[in-house]
């Protein structure tokens, strides 16, 4: 569940999408109920969509027990959809891109982003190459495994991720319903657990990793309501092979909306659709307050999921993962490495995944830090 903007059409990272606007006597297809899921196909692009990203985030290790956390996110906007030829360098779409580290036993953070047109292919998604891409920043498919590829001047990734379950669809009928009326909502697609075994090179130094990942992939229109603020969500992978994702999306009056939901996916990969009635997800107290943004974000949650018999508490070793830089191009939000611990039907439970809260900064980098510490 993510949103994000890129100059006038990214329109929003607290999760406000435009209405789709007619562009030479077409208009952008809405997400609505009956939409027959076909793979390879849906892993790559939709442009009959005005927005649509690409997110991969991740928890691996070192031989020795180092612990990395990863993100790697690519995103595409529809600026037209104009059959009419163009040029080149005529934008279309708009493709950006985030990419983080967080090294949680070095206790540092590390973030960039970029943003291009398609231009004569710097940046793209595509079935027949089986691409995903954005410079030298890429994803490549080669049958079921993945190559994530990415370099930044201060830290690499170069990971090889395999599914171990089936894409999980999200949502009912199809789609993901974020809101009232047809159309608010988006295709979602979920790979839950992907085991992930590469190279992290930071500062010169390289480091063989091993561990999992998960894949988020949503295509849509429109999406949220312009009285929603925000979101907290969450891609939990226990220990016993099975997955959480909840999504919670908070209003503006304070309220949580009735279309937060979630998915449960079992050790077989079965999926088990969750409503916004079937779960609680609140902040427990702790709170970190952003020196960039002035933001305050809750990063310890906790979490029920009664007609499961699952209770979990996540915290984090590394409160500063928040992606910030220029508001002109993104809003500012916090990404970040959690781990979970708790209960299954009384019995102890653990397991890691990657937390999202968006909403909470009221723009980009307030007080002028790097894209990078």
């Amino acid at each position: 569940m993510k949103s994000r903007a890129a100059l006038a059409a990214f329109v929003a990272l607290s999760g406000l999408a435009l209405p789709a606007p007619a562009q030479n006597g077409q208009a952008f297809q809405p997400a609505l109920p009956g939409y027959k899921y076909e793979f390879p196909r849906d892993y790559f692009d939709h442009p009959d969509y005005q927005t649509e990203w690409w997110y991969y985030t991740g928890n691996v290790k070192t031989p020795d027990g180092r612990r990395f956390g990863f993100e790697l996110t690519f995103f595409r906007q529809g600026i037209t959809r104009s059959e009419k030829k163009t040029g080149a360098w005529d934008v279309r779409d708009v493709y950006m891109a985030h990419l983080a580290l967080s090294d949680l036993d070095g206790e540092r953070f590390y973030r960039q982003e970029r943003i291009n047109r398609a231009g004569p292919g710097i940046a793209g998604a595509n079935e027949y190459t089986g691409r995903i891409w954005n410079g030298n920043w890429s994803v490549q498919w080669k049958g079921d495994t993945q190559d994530l590829r990415a370099f930044s001047e201060q830290f690499a990734l170069d990971l090889q991720l395999n599914s171990a379950k089936p894409p999980v669809i999200n949502g009912k009928n199809g789609v993901s319903q974020k809101a009232e009326g047809p159309g608010r909502a988006s295709h979602y697609i979920s790979l839950t657990r992907l085991n992930a075994a590469g190279k992290i090179v930071l500062r010169g130094k390289e480091f063989s990793v091993k561990g999992l990942a998960w894949m988020d992939h949503e295509f849509f229109t429109q999406q949220l309501e312009a009285n929603q603020a925000g979101w907290d969500w969450a891609g939990i992978q226990l220990e016993n092979k099975t997955e959480l994702m909840l999504f919670r999306i908070r209003r503006k009056d304070g309220s949580i909306d009735p279309y937060s939901a979630g998915t449960f996916v079992d050790a077989q990969g079965g999926a088990q659709q969750l409503e916004q009635k079937d779960f609680e997800m609140e902040p427990d107290g702790r709170i970190w307050t952003s020196p960039a943004t002035e933001a305050k974000y809750p990063t310890q949650w906790k979490i029920r999921v009664p007609k499961l018999g699952l209770q979990l508490e996540l915290t984090t070793d590394l409160r500063e993962q928040e992606m910030t830089g220029d508001a002109s191009i993104s809003p500012s939000y916090w990404e970040g490495a959690v781990k979970a611990r708790g209960t299954l039907e009384e019995k102890p439970i653990q397991g890691a995944g990657y937390l999202e809260m968006t909403g909470y900064a009221a723009g980009g980098n307030k007080k002028g830090l790097g894209a990078g510490n």
